[in-house]
């Protein structure tokens, strides 16, 4: 590893240094990122296949569905992690 990365890292709190808001703030916006990045991707499939670059195994609607789910999903605030 080059000298100026292992100073980095070094310099970088571990996960569970961090205070648990901090974590659940983290842990949210990697969830809200990942969701996007599936939905971005099963749209661009979902083109391909209607513009005839994938073949059309009926994955087209099946992709929109998800993106549907996956929309509706991320206008509901995720369920708080930690104590019950």
């Amino acid at each position: 590893m080059p000298e100026g990365q292992e100073q980095d890292n070094a310099m970088r709190p571990s996960w569970n240094s961090l205070p648990e808001d901090d974590q659940l703030s983290l842990a949210h916006a990697a969830l809200s990122r990942a969701s996007t990045l599936i939905f971005e991707q099963a749209e661009t499939l979902a083109t391909e296949i209607e513009t005839g670059m994938l073949s059309d195994r009926g994955g087209a609607d099946a992709l929109r569905l998800l993106v549907g789910i996956l929309r509706m999903a991320g206008n509901e605030p995720l369920p708080a992690a930690g104590h019950a």
